[in-house]
């Protein structure tokens, strides 16, 4: 295993995929480190018949989605412990610093608002969503990523386009 070749050739990748999920610099490069070290560790159950990239793709979802998690698990205890917020609400999880690169001051609001919508889909809803839309991967290539049928693919991307829908509406009513 070269692992200093599988780097370079996937760090890019992995740190805008997790920037996309997490909508946070640090957070992005504290999962970018976590999907490589997993890979350096995990390297011999890799399938060698396998495309490398699916597999990094693989590990930096799962790694994505367990740090949102996390997250969230934090928030709920934090809510729940605190004696000003006993209203019986569920904490929901928010971006508390949106802070992405490729974003310009203006629209960093804007950009906010729907990211912090998109992570309210469904786990599988958001991917989906986040690899078809904003990775630009066809849905043959998203399919092979979350190891499902591409009719499967454009099930979950059209059905979180509706519930995106919704939750964008819900939020502006509700401002």
């Amino acid at each position: 295993m070269n692992f200093d070749k599988i780097y370079q050739e996937h760090k890019d990748l992995v740190y805008n995929l997790a920037l996309k999920y997490l909508q946070n610099i640090e957070d992005a490069e504290e999962v970018t480190q976590d999907v490589f070290v997993s890979i350096f560790k995990n390297y011999d159950t890799f399938n060698q018949d396998a495309e490398m990239t699916t597999w990094v793709y693989r590990i930096t979802i799962n790694k994505s989605l367990d740090f949102i998690k996390a997250k969230k698990a934090k928030k709920r205890l934090g809510f729940l412990s605190s004696i000003f917020k006993l209203s019986g609400q569920e904490a929901i999880f928010t971006q508390d610093h949106f802070n992405h690169p490729g974003v310009q001051l203006k629209s960093k609001e804007e950009v906010a608002f729907i990211m912090n919508c998109i992570n309210q889909l469904p786990d599988k809803q958001k991917t989906a969503l986040i690899l078809h839309k904003l990775e630009d991967r066809s849905q043959v290539e998203v399919a092979e990523i979350m190891n499902l049928s591409p009719k499967a693919v454009e099930s979950l991307v059209q059905r979180a386009k509706v519930k995106l829908k919704k939750i964008m509406q819900q939020a502006k009513e509700n401002e």
